[in-house]
Parts: structure tokens; sequence; C-alpha cells
């Protein structure tokens, strides 16, 4: 009983209060990102410059956070697992490998007309889609949830392989070496508004699109026996829901390079309180996703190092001690109530 009345009360406060303090942490992180850095606003010269650089900044962190987040959702309700990530499908190491062999590739083909703001995306973007196709493939072939995860697994863990060929084989050269290695950790420091106009759509569209979803994927949550007597064709809902978060992926990686933990911890932390329905979660997490990413790239400048700290690595040291947090809570619940 008392872990009834705690659950109720949470789901409560959840629904009052949620989208203030989701908001509001939107508005300082936004804050955080434009005010915060190594130059001073003060100079009325260099406020104009610094304002259009840091702004493209946070819009890009946003964006990677929301469509990292918001995939996180959607893998989770695929697979009707809270440890799920979108990492899980190989699409996001497939997006990275695609990004550093558009850098990689540029000067050997001569594409050095183009600047790697499109360069990089197109990369994440065709990167992504390889994996997808593969994924695709082998949904017509089988309906096992287990051979897709390790379809996954093997994917990343080839796509990685390959990554690390290419960062040893760019260090011959400085300046490409260490912009493969960047992209590789994460980060939003060098994005401009190109990018993020390319990258924009994809979030945008897959965004919309999982939330279209939602309702099929909240039939999955009962088990997939119980969603086809209730008339959900599955197959094409798996398809689907693979599909945009790969779009979402894509731009993620186009926007940030590899950052870690957002899918995983953002959709898990807010679920609480926002509920297992995913077109109430699924918003949620996208502007929770936001504003985690733009205040971790704002400690990327805070913390004491020569340069700025990769966020992804600032984004790993959050959010696995906060995930693990989570899950202990979770656990201690179950023990508690059990």
């Amino acid at each position: 009983m008392t872990q009834q009345t705690t659950g109720a009360r949470r789901a409560e406060l959840g629904a009052r209060w949620l989208w203030p303090l989701l908001l509001g942490s939107l508005v300082g992180a936004a804050a955080a990102s434009l005010l915060v850095g190594a130059s001073d606003l003060s100079d009325p010269e260099l406020r104009t410059t610094l304002l259009r650089l840091r702004s493209a900044r946070l819009a890009a962190a946003c964006l990677a956070g929301a469509a990292l987040a918001a995939g996180g959702v959607v893998v989770q309700g695929l697979f009707r697992n809270p440890l799920a990530s979108p990492s899980i499908l190989g699409t996001t190491a497939g997006a990275s490998l695609g990004g550093q062999l558009a850098l990689v590739a540029a000067p050997t083909l001569g594409l050095t007309v183009l600047s790697p703001e499109l360069l990089v995306p197109m990369g994440c973007l065709l990167g992504g889609g390889a994996s997808l196709a593969v994924l695709l493939g082998l949904l017509r072939l089988t309906d096992d949830l287990l051979v897709l995860v390790l379809t996954g697994f093997i994917l990343s863990s080839l796509f990685l392989s390959i990554s690390g060929l290419l960062t040893s084989l760019a260090q011959d050269d400085w300046s490409l070496g260490r912009a493969v290695v960047a992209f590789s950790l994460g980060g939003v420091s060098g994005v401009g508004w190109r990018t993020v106009r390319l990258a924009a759509p994809l979030v945008g569209v897959g965004a919309v699109a999982c939330w279209g979803w939602g309702r099929s994927l909240d039939l999955l949550l009962s088990g997939e026996e119980e969603a086809r007597s209730l008339g959900l064709e599955v197959e094409p809902v798996r398809r689907w829901a693979a599909t945009w978060v790969s779009v979402l992926v894509a731009g993620a990686v186009a926007v940030g390079g590899n950052v870690s933990f957002v899918g995983l911890v953002v959709p898990h932390a807010l679920r609480p309180f926002a509920g297992v329905t995913h077109r109430r979660l699924l918003p949620a997490a996208a502007v929770g996703g936001a504003a985690f990413v733009a205040l971790c790239d704002v400690l990327t400048r805070l913390l004491p190092a020569r340069g700025e700290v990769p966020l992804g690595v600032v984004t790993g040291l959050i959010g696995a001690p906060v995930f693990l947090g989570l899950l202990l809570r979770a656990r201690r619940a179950e023990v508690d109530g059990g």
C-alpha cells in the first residue's frame, strides 16, 4: 500500500510540475550556453559574432539531445526494455563511421570544394542508411528481436573497428587526425548554422514520425501476441520504428558526433513522471534531452583543461552514474514493493 501511494504521488507530482521543470531547465541551459565562455560579451565589437557562434552551438546541442532522447524512447518501446538505447541498432556507429569517412575521403577524392559542414551530415546520413538497410533486410527474414539485437551489436563492432582503422590512418595528417578524433568523441564547438539547417529537418521529421507511431508502440508494450490480437501489424511497426530512429540518430551524429548515454538516461529518468505512453513521454524526453546536452556542453567549457573537454566524455561522466543510481533506486523499489 505504501509503494502504491508513493507511485500515485509521484505520478501526480509529475503531471503537475514536469513540463514547467523541463521548460525551465531548457531556458536556463540556453541562457548559460549563450553567456558562458572564454570571451567576454561586454565587448560590443565581439558580442554579435560570439552570440552567433554560441547560438549555432546551442541549436546543435539541442538538436542532438532531442534526437537521441526521442530515439531512446522509441527503441525502449520497441524492445520493451528500459535498458535499450539507439546504439543497440548499430545505426549510431554507422552514422559516426559515415561522418569520419567523409572527413577522411574528402581530400583523397578531391571533394575539398565542399565544406565539412556539408560533407559530414551527408556522410552521417549515408552511414546510418547503410546500417538501416542491413536491419530492414534482416527484419524481412525474421521477426526474432534477439537476432535483431545481435545484428545491431555485430554492426556496431564492425563499424567501430573500421572507425579505429580510419583514426589510425588519419594520424599521418595532424589536422585531419585531430578532426577525426574530435568527431568520434563528440562535440558541438565547431558546428555552424549550415550544419544545423541540414540536420534540423532530419530531427524534426524523425521526431514527428515517431510521435505518429506512438499508439502502435503503446500496443507493443503489452506484448506482441496481444498486440496482434488487437489488430496491430507488428512487422511494419518494427520497420518504420527502426527507420525513423535511424533518421534521428543520423541527424544527432551529424551535429554532435558520438554523444553517449543521452538516449538511455533521459527516457529512463522521465518515465516515472511522464508515464509510459509514447505520445506523452516522447516530447518530454525530447525537451529533457535538449536541456541535458546543452548543459553538458556548458560544462565542457568550465571543466579545468587546456582545451574543451569532449562533449561525449561529459555526457558519459554524468550519464553513467545517474543511470546506475536510477537502476539501484528502481531495484530497491521492487524489493520494498515485493
